[in-house]
């Protein structure tokens, strides 16, 4: 797979690290792995079976996908096609790269938002554990391919998986790689995407291929009103003296296919808006999702932090705070 990218971080590096700049006096940081630590939970059934469930695409729906996305699809399943150890074209892979996303996020065929946060999983495992708010959720499968830190997504940010240039580029070769391994291990072609898209429940039964069978015959509509990021935005914040790149994320905001922004589409609740980035503490990198207290009705701000490479299920870190300025729009505690 390849390697995601990192988020720019500058400035005041003692301080990241805990101790303050000029001094040996400890800073107390909340972000990272100490606040108060939620986990202790699994898979759900119920969340994969209502994947598997949703995930038949409307029949004879026109396929519509974001103008820029696709580009960074096509761009990455080129690129993957070119260097696979078997013979699969550059369109082959694009649709094979494409097809898992409208089962995933989008079954009415309208185009699959970048910024879809899961709904299905709501485990208290998720959730703030002080319950300040009932928009302080930690959302684990993330993007057009939701990607979820029990997998694919270990090595993401929500930040990383709905930047739709970044999760295309980890994506393609990812299922160009499974397809190829598929095909020189004797499968058919069809049993070789099969085998691609085993990490995704909505293609269990076969809702996949029926859309890149879809892909093949009619292609795909592309929608200018779609951009990489699916409507969230890229900002700079400062964060404990140090400066980050940061995403800012608001549900209401979604382009494309916003049924997920629904409070009954599933289970789990519709998230507050929320920045996120990469947080560096001890040479650990940390996922971190951080809501201003104005968003989330919570008397304070609030973080949650995840340990790349940790399930979001299996640990979490909550902690009160009150040093993030969005300096692009002068937001927070600026």
């Amino acid at each position: 797979m390849v390697k995601t990218q990192r988020t720019r971080r500058v400035a005041v590096v003692l301080v990241a690290f805990g101790i303050a700049a000029g001094t040996a006096t400890p800073v107390a940081l909340a972000a990272g792995g100490d606040g108060t630590i939620s986990g202790g939970g699994g898979p759900n059934p119920n969340a994969e079976r209502m994947s598997r469930d949703r995930g038949w695409v409307v029949p004879f729906a026109p396929l519509h996908f974001g103008a820029a996305p696709y580009e960074a699809v096509e761009a990455a399943a080129t690129t993957a096609a070119g260097e696979a150890d078997c013979s699969i074209s550059a369109t082959a892979a694009t649709y094979l790269t494409l097809s898992t996303t409208w089962p995933e996020v989008s079954p009415s065929g309208a185009s699959p938002s970048p910024m879809t946060l899961s709904r299905y999983d709501d485990q208290t495992s998720l959730a703030d554990p002080e319950q300040r708010a009932e928009g302080l959720f930690f959302n684990p499968g993330v993007g057009i391919w939701q990607l979820d830190s029990a997998g694919l997504g270990a090595k993401e940010t929500a930040a990383t998986a709905i930047d739709s240039s970044t999760a295309a580029a980890t994506m393609a070769p990812h299922m160009v790689d499974a397809y190829c391994s598929a095909i020189n291990s004797g499968s058919s072609q069809a049993q070789a995407r099969a085998t691609a898209w085993t990490p995704w429940h909505a293609c269990d039964s076969g809702a996949c291929e029926d859309v890149y069978q879809r892909l093949e015959a009619d292609g795909v509509t592309k929608d200018a009103d779609v951009d990489r990021y699916g409507g969230a935005e890229k900002r700079t914040c400062t964060f404990e003296g140090a400066e980050y790149d940061c995403l800012y994320v608001d549900p209401s905001a979604a382009q494309g296919e916003d049924a997920w922004t629904a409070p009954d589409y599933g289970p789990a609740p519709v998230p507050a808006p929320f920045y996120a980035f990469t947080y560096e503490e001890g040479g650990v990198d940390y996922e971190v999702r951080y809501w201003l207290k104005g968003y989330s009705g919570a008397s304070t701000d609030v973080s949650a932090s995840r340990e790349l490479g940790v399930n979001a299920r299996t640990e979490l870190s909550w902690a009160e705070e009150s040093s993030l300025c969005d300096t692009t729009t002068g937001t927070g505690n600026c």
